[in-house]
């Protein structure tokens, strides 16, 4: 964290949908989010947790402007997203990338994984064909890919190479914040250690910001330096993850303690093998040594 002034700051923030028929006296509204706040520093990787149907993705969808906000505020870097508009500003778009659930769902099985890449790099104004290749490379390199995985279909590749080309599509446009929307909850254990750690080196290296959200509190352990708990739309507690896990205020806070497996695997044995197997620390973005590409 390297400024004082929060890159993110969501304030009293309510998200409501309208359910029910076609006819308006059949829909009734249903308030989804209530009057949730935080905020997020620079470098800072904030955790929403809860169960199914708390609140959690609307609130990273609103922060996403995927979701309308109904009351409240969403203030990022000192610009409300209120005032952009209809049309969300390409460089907000640029800003603030997302890693889903399912990478899959996002990539063109027709279309060689690489072009995701690319394609983000085109859209947002990169012409030259050579430089949008290098780029990509880089950005595979960066989350443990090979510049071979380019040419891969996503039909040849597991669920967990998918998240890392996800990663890879999110960072390539250098953004300041990723909101991670139960982004490694399909995985398994193993692997949900692999990209959890990765994503913590990729924010040492990068300055990166997450709002990571997740239903198990096992998952954010390793990543978080706070956590906010939501519980049918409200914030019920937050605190520092130390806090969250040893001194938790509210007794449901406690229950999905008590429901969380021990922990995901945080890498600490994968990260020292690698170290050792390069002769020293893990390659960092934009150094002559990237990460070695790891199974998963």
């Amino acid at each position: 964290m390297t400024d004082d002034r929060p890159l993110l700051e969501v304030r009293d923030l309510t998200v409501d949908y309208e359910v029910g028929g076609a006819t308006a006296w059949r829909r009734r509204t249903l308030t989804v989010v209530k009057g949730v706040s935080f905020t997020i520093a620079p470098g800072e990787t904030y955790s929403l947790v809860g169960e199914s149907g708390s609140g959690k993705s609307t609130t990273g969808r609103a922060v996403l402007r995927l979701a309308e906000v109904s009351g409240g505020s969403v203030v990022f870097d000192g610009h409300d997203l209120a005032g952009m508009g209809a049309e969300t500003p390409l460089w907000y778009r640029r800003d603030v990338q997302a890693v889903f659930q399912d990478p899959a769902a996002s990539l063109n099985p027709r279309h060689q994984v690489g072009r995701a890449v690319t394609d983000a790099l085109r859209r947002h104004g990169v012409r030259s064909r050579a430089e949008r290749r290098q780029r990509a490379a880089e950005a595979f390199e960066q989350v443990g890919l090979a510049a071979a995985h380019l040419t891969r279909f996503p039909a040849e590749m597991s669920g967990g190479q998918l998240q890392r080309v996800a990663i890879a599509r999110a960072l390539v446009l250098r953004p300041r914040l990723v909101v991670c929307d139960e982004a490694v909850s399909a995985l398994d254990l193993s692997t949900q250690g692999q990209i959890v750690n990765l994503l913590a080196d990729l924010q040492a290296s990068t300055g990166v910001s997450y709002l990571f959200i997740a239903h198990d509190l096992g998952v954010v352990r390793h990543i978080s330096h706070r956590i906010g708990v939501l519980r049918q739309g409200v914030l019920v507690e937050e605190g520092t993850t130390q806090d969250v896990f040893t001194r938790p205020r509210h007794e449901y806070t406690g229950s999905l303690l008590a429901a969380s497996p021990a922990s995901v695997p945080d890498g600490r044995e994968e990260r020292r093998a690698l170290r050792l197997a390069r002769g020293g620390g893990l390659g960092r973005s934009g150094s002559s040594s990237p990460f070695l590409p790891v199974a998963g």
